[in-house]
């Protein structure tokens, strides 16, 4: 059975039309509920970021002022010591102020049982209606007396031998009162409670509830009970004011104990404060810095002492530059006034020289060791001449594009020879790219130069390890022997100007003692590092680090200081 739909009715079109604008709101809900969850989220992070942040300032605001944490530590502990004693204060006067509410409470209610006791004297026991009155007049009468201790209601019990026939003039605050209250006065005794107790406007009120018993003298079996309350709204209002006064005042002492702080604090760290900027200004080099000396007392004192340290700082390093400079004169100056001599010594040194087969051989012997030691005389002055144009900053870095391989080929085809005659091996790493750097390939030849010739005279005859390695921004080169070694002190001192490991030792290679100053020098002339490890009886390693680009700053080298095959898990580079 075939169904025709006309186009005029629109049947066919009507069954999807419902559900569709019913999907496209479910997916605006959607759309609507991802995007609050992202602002959600987006809202949580920056909270989390602000607190950071705020933590991060307050954490650097306590280690980097001594005023903060004074001032911090003022507020702990006078809030603690104001909120103790307030408590102790206000527990006192609210004890205090409730004792005496209690004792005018408890005399008025003595005064009442004696005069409720003359007014039930002699009650008709059997009338409802005269025990009635009677207990309504009395009760009146008591309200008309009024007491010392304010405001009150009073309530009388009339309870014959049968519960069920209890009458009161008040039967709400009869059965408000506590169960212990009355099995108390029910036993025959005066009790008084502390407790809350809805008013005659239904408005649960604290309040001290006093009953006794009302004794007869005719010894009836039927028994009479005294109920006063005394409403303690006057003295929470008292006590809500005081409460009030002594938060505020504690408020306004703690604060005031911390602006004394802060004032005192402020007084002793602003000179402690100028002398440490002092200080600084005088390690910058301004040695005319001094500070202002005011009044006599320690500060005064303190300020005038640092002024004498100053002076005297500044007399000793003002003769320390003095003789410095001199030293470096001296150098210089000997330096340069030795080369003539030294040259015409050489050369008549030169000529005995190739001379030495037409003299005796004790002659020829000596020609050759004068030409020797004439050599290294050379080589010093070269290293004192270097040295002292460093001392003065005449050094020049002559920087230009270098492969870093070949200029390491080449000092390792120069040491070739010193190597064999210490029956020494050279193992050259490098990579099989090149190493361009922007160096004084001079100077840097004569680092290498200098290590490699140490390795090779302090490793007994065992391989030197060279190696060359680059990363991004560095390049760097470690010359590692496995001879006697460097203790840690002996690292320390190993740049230093003559300095030698072991003074007893005979040098063979011959030196100046200035050799590794000068390659230090060279390094920082590049911006670079010439870093040492050793250990004794393990050898060493020399690593210099250079950037491949002059001036750029140095973060990192290529290869790490302490040997691979050394190094202990988790010890940086």
């Amino acid at each position: 059975m075939t169904a025709t739909r006309s186009p005029e009715t629109g049947t066919g079109e009507e069954p999807a039309a419902g559900p569709a604008p019913a999907r496209s709101r479910r997916a605006e809900v959607r759309r609507v509920r991802r995007g609050l969850g992202r602002r959600a989220q987006g809202a949580r992070r920056r909270v989390r970021r602000g607190t950071r942040r705020l933590a991060a300032r307050a954490l650097q605001a306590w280690r980097s002022s001594l005023q903060v944490r004074i001032a911090a530590i003022t507020t702990v502990v006078a809030g603690t010591v104001v909120v103790i004693v307030s408590l102790v204060l206000f527990s006192q006067i609210r004890d205090q102020l409730l004792d005496v509410k209690r004792q005018a409470a408890i005399d008025q209610v003595q005064a009442g049982v004696v005069y409720a006791q003359n007014e039930v004297t002699g009650i008709a026991t059997g009338d409802a209606a005269s025990v009635r009155s009677t207990l309504t007049r009395a009760v009146n009468s008591l309200l008309e007396r009024g007491g010392a201790a304010g405001d009150f209601d009073v309530v009388m019990v009339y309870r014959p031998g049968n519960p069920d026939r209890t009458t009161t003039t008040r039967r709400p605050l009869y059965e408000a009162l506590p169960q212990e209250l009355r099995a108390v006065v029910d036993s025959g005794s005066q009790a008084s409670k502390y407790d809350v107790i809805p008013d005659a406007a239904g408005e649960n009120r604290p309040t001290l509830l006093i009953g006794a018993p009302v004794l007869r003298d005719d010894q009836a079996p039927d028994r009479i009970e005294l109920y006063y309350s005394f409403p303690l709204q006057q003295e929470q209002e008292s006590l809500s004011l005081i409460r009030s006064t002594v938060v505020i005042s504690g408020v306004a002492l703690t604060l005031l104990v911390v602006g004394i702080a802060l004032l005192v604090t402020r007084l002793v760290v602003d000179p402690v404060r100028r002398a440490a900027g002092t200080a600084q200004r005088l390690a910058e080099g301004q040695l005319e810095e001094r500070m202002a000396v005011r009044g006599e007392d320690d500060l005064a004192r303190l300020a005038t002492s640092f002024n004498a340290m100053a002076d005297s700082l500044q007399r000793q390093i003002t003769q320390l530059e003095g003789l410095s400079q001199l030293q470096q004169r001296f150098t210089s100056d000997v330096s340069h006034e030795l080369r003539t001599p030294l040259t015409t010594v050489q050369m008549a040194a030169e000529v005995l020289h190739e001379s030495r087969e037409d003299f005796a051989p004790h002659v020829a012997r000596s020609a050759e060791l004068l030409r020797a030691e004439l050599d290294r005389f050379e080589a010093l002055l070269t290293d004192l001449l270097e040295i002292s144009r460093y001392d003065a900053g005449a050094a020049v870095l002559d920087a230009a594009p270098t492969d870093l391989g070949v200029l390491v080929g080449r000092v390792v085809d120069g040491m070739s020879t010193l190597a064999r005659r210490h029956e020494c091996e050279l193992q050259v790493t490098r990579p099989e790219d090149a190493v361009l750097a922007e160096v004084d390939a001079r100077r840097v030849e004569r680092i290498l130069r200098n290590l490699v010739g140490n390795a090779i005279e302090h490793g007994a005859g065992h391989p030197v390890e060279i190696t060359l390695a680059a990363n991004p921004s560095a390049a760097a080169v470690t010359v590692r022997d496995h001879g006697v070694g460097l203790s840690a002190g002996e690292a320390q001192h190993v740049f230093d100007r003559f300095w030698r490991a072991d003074p007893s030792r005979v040098r063979t290679v011959g030196g100046s003692g200035l050799g590794l100053s000068i390659s230090l020098e060279d390094a920082r002339l590049h911006g670079g590092w010439l870093q040492v490890w050793g250990q004794p009886g393990a050898g060493a390693q020399f690593r210099l680090t250079l950037p491949l680009v002059a001036g750029t700053d140095l973060t990192s080298s290529p290869l790490p200081l302490r040997p691979v095959r050394l190094r202990r898990p988790g010890v940086p580079r």
